[in-house]
């Protein structure tokens, strides 16, 4: 691996590609040396083709006119280096190109892999993400985002719980999945590579249901039980990390387990002015004054500095937490370690709005994000899609839809129709992604 030309024309189509896709992958030289470094200038020629979408295999065989045989095991080397991502369903195998996040990174750090140069991903995937605020900026742009966070259970008092419904449950998502797996924290994982990295558990990314199956089956998680998942969860409370996952309510494919300084969403929100690019839960922490003691442990926890200690003039005076609004994400690590009981967990006054399935969610990103068009006319090598997309494209850049869309009840009918064709378009697929 390792090619030494980034500026070849098969890495900046393979980049244009990529950041077509709603998550977005913004032009850098270190993208480029990135791409160089997973891909052959062959290998990026077939990713930067592949539609957006999960295609089937036959459909592929017509698209790169190669024998069935010669291509599957092509694409499976590929999809094994963590480079694409296939699922099988009914007998047939379905492939696509990753975005970079959530895809290549995790994809690439999952595991240990003495069959790349890990130091040197970990050095220019970091430098990516956090030396130029490109990337960061355009991943996380529009209202609807990849990531939520998930409340601790056994944060909320016995009137909370009784109103939290099983999609914000993290139990209720390991309990109801099809299938288990874990890998390592990507962003851990690439910490230890740059000396930077905490001592709290590494082997606790948790993935479910298809994505288990496809990552176990291509060597990137391990496949697990319900038990060991559920084990995984409470070792990953115990040592302090918050619960962090899929931006849905239904068919949820992980759930991570963060901490504040090696996570790269959590370092980003922290360094970025941002507006919550990471969903916060319905919940919310509160302080009881006459109750704190202002300990501070409260303020260590805290993933996201959203707690400090403020005192009183005299440094005899009594010291207390004080919460910040805007950064609180609502994960409840916080209450778990109060131990005068200052630290509560109540309800948002304004529930947050989470998508139902990954149809909703992806639809919804792209209208904010102005990709529609490459969402739905994801093969450009299609003369109607190439056709269809430009017009697409003109009406999503024109001042008429846009205004459209920020009416509500506009919006809300034109992405049920848009997920309803979207769903349809998905064929089979659907029963498993929903």
């Amino acid at each position: 691996m390792g090619h030494i030309k980034t500026n070849t024309k098969e890495y900046q189509l393979l980049q244009q590609r990529l950041s077509q896709k709603v998550q977005g992958a913004s032009n850098s030289p270190i993208l480029m040396k990135i791409l160089s470094i997973l891909f052959s200038p062959h290998e990026a020629e077939i990713a930067s083709r592949l539609p957006h979408n999960f295609t089937p295999l036959d459909n592929l065989v017509n698209k790169f006119d190669m024998p069935k045989d010669e291509l599957e095991s092509k694409l499976t080397e590929m999809s094994q280096r963590g480079v694409l991502l296939d699922i099988k369903h009914n007998g047939t195998r379905y492939f696509t190109l990753p975005p970079v996040v959530i895809g290549l990174f995790e994809f690439v750090f999952m595991r240990t892999r003495p069959d790349m140069p890990l130091p040197d991903l970990a050095k220019l995937f970091d430098q990516y993400f956090h030396e130029n605020n490109d990337f960061m900026m355009t991943h996380f742009e529009g209202k609807t985002q990849l990531f939520r966070t998930f409340v601790r259970e056994e944060a909320l008092s016995e009137t909370d719980y009784a109103e939290i419904l099983d999609w914000e449950r993290a139990s209720h998502v390991v309990d109801t999945a099809s299938a288990w797996a874990v890998g390592l924290c990507q962003c851990h994982h690439t910490a230890e590579h740059l000396g930077s990295s905490c001592e709290r558990p590494q082997e606790v990314c948790l993935t479910f249901n298809y994505a288990a199956e496809a990552l176990s089956s291509a060597g990137h998680a391990r496949s697990i039980s319900k038990r060991e998942s559920m084990e995984i969860l409470a070792k990953s409370k115990e040592s302090g990390l918050a619960q962090t996952g899929d931006n849905v309510k239904n068919k949820v494919t992980f759930i991570c387990n963060c901490c504040g300084c090696c996570c790269s969403v959590m370092r980003a929100l922290k360094s970025l002015d941002l507006s919550k690019p990471l969903v916060s839960s319905n919940w919310i922490m509160e302080i009881d004054i006459e109750k704190c003691k202002g300990c501070g442990e409260c303020a260590k926890v805290c993933p996201m500095d959203a707690v400090h200690i403020e005192r009183g003039e005299d440094a005899k005076k009594k010291r207390w937490a004080v919460r910040q609004e805007e950064l609180c994400l609502g994960c409840g690590v916080c209450k778990t370690v109060c131990k005068s009981g200052a630290a509560k967990m109540k309800s948002r006054p304004q529930k947050v709005f989470i998508p139902d399935t990954v149809f909703d969610q992806r639809v919804k990103m792209a209208i904010e994000r102005g990709k529609l068009a490459d969402l739905i006319f994801d093969d450009p090598e299609k003369m109607g899609h190439r056709l269809l997309g430009r017009i697409m494209r003109n009406l999503e850049n024109s001042s008429p839809f846009k205004a459209a869309m920020a009416i509500d009840p506009l919006q809300s009918a034109f992405l049920k129709t848009i997920v309803k064709g979207a769903r349809k378009g998905a064929g089979p697929l659907a029963d498993i992604l929903t």
